[in-house]
């Protein structure tokens, strides 16, 4: 049997097409025609009144964290179960991270472990919509707002999800999307802040700029452009703008496709998690309409997660596991304050991620479903 890959990046047709484009105009840096398509094809989309395009998901929380101006000694709250760039993004400016457990079963923070992680230092809550399906946004929206703390959403797996039919990324401050090659809308990396909160409009541009208001001077709104604040280069070339381009053309094909793929798994594996051969397959809330970026079993022990990608890869099909639990990890686990966070460590030590790409047959993914059932006999 031919090798089926954990993932394989969409690809349109129309990305060397744009590219070339962009290149013949003499305009590839950031925020030319194709920056500007990308945008306003978001706003329309879903909504979203303020938007900008960054080289990575990473960069745009990096701006996030400079915006709400962490600073040493404030503490932000969020998932241990996340990718590194969650947390990254603001310690690198001396916050302290309190790290909330998940739900049993569902990899989401836990929205009734938030509050008691508050304190006078708290600063902002960072969530994670993991596998692009929704957190209980109405609590935590209530719990920021209670606290007055500032709201981010990490919602790097989370394109064309919604809470209760209003599209993730549109709740939080701040929001920050990934258009990594894993992602359902790629450019190689590339990402997306969602401004939100009016009073970051003209500061994230700014930021975007490398600290300048150079923005503001090619729309004629100051007669010079200088140096205002502090920023980098966050803004992508037009080159990777061309490339999403093609990709967001393309996103209501991509997605039904995914979805299919999705709800095949789904209803086929839903069957071991009934009889107990495995701890869950996901479990979508009513609030909650995902967005087949991934899917996942839950083994019920380690043990049984090895032997399963070992069994899957040996049939040459590659499943992967993730994430690791940040508040163990070398580099933060000393300076976790000790809570054992079971859940969590359940996840990371048991979830496996099954190959999910729009060039997935239906032939392909039967195999796979079939040597899944014959492993759990």
């Amino acid at each position: 049997m031919d090798k089926i890959p954990f993932n394989k990046p969409y690809m349109s047709g129309k990305e060397l097409f744009y590219i070339s484009k962009t290149i013949h105009t003499g305009k590839s840096s950031g925020n030319n025609a194709f920056t500007k398509k990308c945008h306003q094809f978001f706003k329309d989309k879903y909504g979203f009144n303020n938007v900008l395009l960054t080289t990575s998901c990473t960069d745009a929380l990096e701006m996030a964290s400079i915006l709400i101006d962490i600073k040493p000694g404030d503490e932000v709250i969020m998932p241990s179960y996340t990718f590194v760039s969650t947390a990254n993004a603001f310690v690198l400016r001396g916050a302290t991270i309190k790290f909330a457990d998940c739900y049993t079963n569902n990899p989401n923070i836990n929205a009734d472990e938030i509050e008691a992680l508050i304190s006078p230092k708290s600063k902002a809550i960072v969530i994670v919509h993991y596998a692009g399906i929704a957190c209980d946004m109405d609590k935590i929206c209530s719990i920021a707002k209670q606290h007055n703390l500032f709201l981010i959403e990490d919602a790097a797996q989370a394109i064309d999800s919604n809470y209760n039919g209003k599209p993730l990324g549109s709740f939080g401050d701040l929001s920050a999307f990934s258009f990594h090659e894993t992602k359902n809308i790629v450019c190689g990396e590339g990402g997306m802040l969602v401004i939100n909160n009016d009073k970051f409009v003209k500061r994230a541009e700014i930021i975007w700029e490398k600290g300048t208001n150079r923005s503001a001077f090619f729309r004629g709104e100051v007669d010079k452009y200088g140096w205002v604040d502090v920023g980098s280069s966050f803004l992508p070339s037009d080159i990777i703008a061309a490339f999403l381009y093609a990709q967001l053309e393309n996103l209501d094909t991509i997605q039904a496709k995914r979805k299919k793929i999705w709800n095949t798994y789904y209803k086929m594996l839903k069957p071991l998690a009934e009889i107990n051969k495995i701890e869950q397959i996901p479990i979508i809330p009513e609030y909650a309409e995902q967005n087949g970026h991934l899917f996942y079993v839950l083994c019920k022990s380690i043990e049984d997660r090895s032997n399963l990608i070992k069994h899957l890869r040996e049939n040459n099909i590659h499943a992967v596991f993730h994430y690791l639990s940040l508040h163990k990890s070398n580099f933060y686990g000393d300076k976790h304050d000790g809570r054992v966070l079971l859940n969590t460590d359940k996840f990371a030590d048991c979830l496996v991620r099954l190959p999910l790409y729009f060039e997935l047959e239906e032939e392909q993914q039967y195999k796979i479903i079939e040597l899944i059932n014959l492993f759990f006999k």
